[in-house]
């Protein structure tokens, strides 16, 4: 019965755990999904800062580009009331990414503040000025080929894929994601401004159109302009102009003020890129003066100066060891070389002109582990093992609680047996000696002499039932007084000894020189008794029967050992032994008699003295069973 109540609960327990993990994982899972969420918010929201300050920088250098004077493209500077000195573009750019700087001018000849004369070019620079010249030959072609009608080159948007609606994060709830704000149209200034320059000034811009137009070499000189090109350039240059009035309210044309010196107001346009070959961009600006237009810019190297945004921007950050930057050029609104991606992209954009030909991107698989992520790896392990503990704790306490009911149910039936037993041997005896069948007195006295050993027997079997009861009430007072030892073992010796003799055993008591302590009289007898009976019990089918009590002082204790020659303990049953109803399974067990609370009742009545019991078997033959009390003062 006890075997199939405990396959009910461990089913039970079995169904709980399931319909409890069921639940709980999804919790789990739904729980790791967030922290995975805002992981990827905070990469998202870093990555976004990263390309911020790539952004911010490009800004500086178009605020920087667009803040030079327009004169600053010559090689030499000539302000009002000032000596001549040299531009500050006349030294090769600090920057490894920018060629050099140029002006293209109305006629597409060049003119470089390099130089000071194209026809005398110093030999450290002549490679360099050839550079620029092939890039202004290239822009003069795809300049004309503008004017003559065709539509610039302009970046389309990239496409993305259609990706699945993602739950908001926690950053997400609170402020408006940066996909959902308007790009911006430009770095720097969103239309066409006017200046105005003194007449040294222009003249300094324009002071090689004589010359040039007739001593331009063929590699740098296009074909002539078609009649419709030139009517292009002037369309284009009124346009200019056209804005320049609406933004500025100002005439494009000398003004002259009375008493001051005839200034020129000029039209400077947005800067804006166009490219020359697969590695160099020409960024540059329109600059109208007097019905005239030049273009004033630099030959960007694309790829070094990709390669300085990412070690300057991405490299030195501890994002580059989990994540992945790509700059890619577009040229037509595609990527020059596409990859496929093997990293989900976390953020991407494309600068505003005029470095609309770049697109950044950072993908990553995953951010570092959060704060977040560790407490709850801490709460998951916890809670797991709170679960784990508690059902086997529960499953530990049914179990007891099973094997306890057991033990009672056996015990009913033992106390039954053991009952009966004696009262079947006294009832015989009497009626043997109604019946005259003791022929003789010496017959009667054995006759009697066994009656008044099983109505002993019967006695202690009752005193023990109703021991163990009150002690489990807390009702059985403890009467500790001092006393000698050695009177009480030879009580124990008087009511042991016709089983003793019946069953052949020697009692050997070993306690001499012990002092006297204080113990409860009734409780250590029949701890004794309990010893004793036990060791007979199990020990009378052994060759050697003998029952040894010691006792001796050992660090403040007294130590009553109770040792016999019987068949031991087995190793398991050496801790369980003690426990109430229990008794070992083994064949001896099930061929002799007992209730199984002897034992319990000795550990029971120890503690309520003070002490403590323990057994452990011989090295030969037999185990030991001792009872320590504390030595108190008599």
């Amino acid at each position: 019965m006890a075997a199939t109540t405990m396959t009910r609960i461990k089913l039970y327990i079995l169904i709980f755990f399931a319909a409890l993990c069921l639940p709980l994982s999804f919790v789990i899972w739904r729980t790791y999904a967030g922290v995975a969420q805002e992981e990827l918010g905070q990469l998202r929201f870093f990555a976004e800062t990263l390309l911020d300050e790539m952004e911010q920088e490009l800004a500086e250098l178009v605020r920087r580009e667009e803040g030079r004077s327009v004169e600053a493209y010559g090689h030499t500077l000539a302000p009002m009331g000032q000596p001549i000195q040299s531009s500050p573009l006349a030294e090769p750019p600090r920057e490894t990414f920018i060629l050099g700087y140029l002006q293209n001018n109305p006629d597409g000849s060049l003119q470089t503040p390099l130089v000071d004369d194209l026809r005398q070019v110093p030999a450290s620079r002549r490679a360099l000025v050839a550079q620029l010249q092939e890039a202004n030959r290239i822009f003069n072609q795809k300049k004309y080929a503008l004017l003559s009608g065709a539509e610039p080159e302009k970046p389309a948007p990239i496409v993305k894929k259609q990706e699945a609606p993602a739950q908001k994060s926690f950053a997400d709830r609170y402020l408006t994601p940066s996909e959902g704000k308007p790009a911006k149209g430009a770095l720097g200034q969103k239309s066409v401004r006017v200046e105005e320059l003194t007449l040294g000034q222009a003249a300094n811009v324009a002071r090689d159109e004589a010359w040039r137009a007739k001593e331009r070499s063929a590699a740098d000189s296009p074909a002539p302009a078609s009649a419709t090109a030139q009517r292009e350039e002037r369309e284009q240059t009124r346009r200019l102009q056209s804005a320049g009035r609406d933004s500025e309210s100002a005439p494009a044309g000398p003004a002259v003020e009375a008493g001051a010196h005839p200034r020129f107001q000029v039209e400077i346009a947005p800067l804006q890129s166009v490219f020359i070959d697969d590695g160099r961009v020409f960024i540059f600006r329109r600059v109208a003066i007097n019905d005239r237009i030049f273009r004033q810019g630099f030959v960007l190297q694309v790829a070094p100066f990709l390669e300085h945004l990412a070690r300057t921007h991405f490299d030195p950050h501890p994002m580059a060891g989990f994540s992945h930057l790509r700059l890619t050029v577009l040229r037509g609104g595609q990527p020059d070389a596409p990859a496929p991606e093997v990293e989900p992209i976390v953020a991407a954009r494309t600068f505003p002109a005029p470095f609309n030909f770049i697109h950044a991107s950072v993908s990553g698989n995953g951010a570092p582990a959060s704060a977040a992520r560790r407490m709850l790896h801490a709460a998951l392990i916890a809670l797991g093992a709170i679960v784990v503990l508690g059902l086997l704790a529960i499953y530990q306490s049914v179990r007891a609680v099973v094997a306890l009911s057991e033990r009672r149910s056996q015990f009913v039936s033992a106390v039954t047996h053991e009952l009966k037993t004696p009262l079947t041997n006294i009832r015989m005896y009497v009626e043997m000696l109604e019946q005259g069948i003791a022929a003789t007195p010496e017959r009667e006295q054995t006759y009697l002499g066994i009656i008044g050993s099983e109505s002993a027997r019967l006695s202690r079997l009752i005193n023990n039932v109703l021991e163990l009861s009150r002690l489990e009430k807390k009702q059985r007072p403890v009467h500790m007084q001092p006393g000698r030892l050695a009177d009480l073992l030879a009580e124990v010796r008087a009511v042991m000894a016709p089983k003793l003799g019946q069953d052949g055993f020697e009692l050997i008591f070993q306690a001499d020189g012990l002092p006297d302590f204080a113990f409860d009289r009734e409780a250590l007898l029949q701890i004794l008794i309990n010893l004793v009976e036990n060791s007979i019990k199990f020990g009378r089918n052994e060759a050697q029967r003998h029952i040894t009590v010691s006792a001796r002082v050992v660090q403040a204790e007294v130590q009553i050992a109770v040792a016999d020659t019987g068949p031991g303990i087995a190793r398991g049953a050496l801790k369980k032994i003690f426990d109430d109803f229990y008794r070992a399974d083994n064949a001896l067990t099930r061929t002799t008699s007992g209730t199984g609370i002897g034992l319990a009742l000795v550990r029971k009545l120890t503690q309520a003295m003070g002490g403590r019991v323990t057994a452990a078997n011989n090295a030969g033959p037999g185990c030991t069973i001792t009872v320590s009390l504390p030595l108190s003062a008599t």
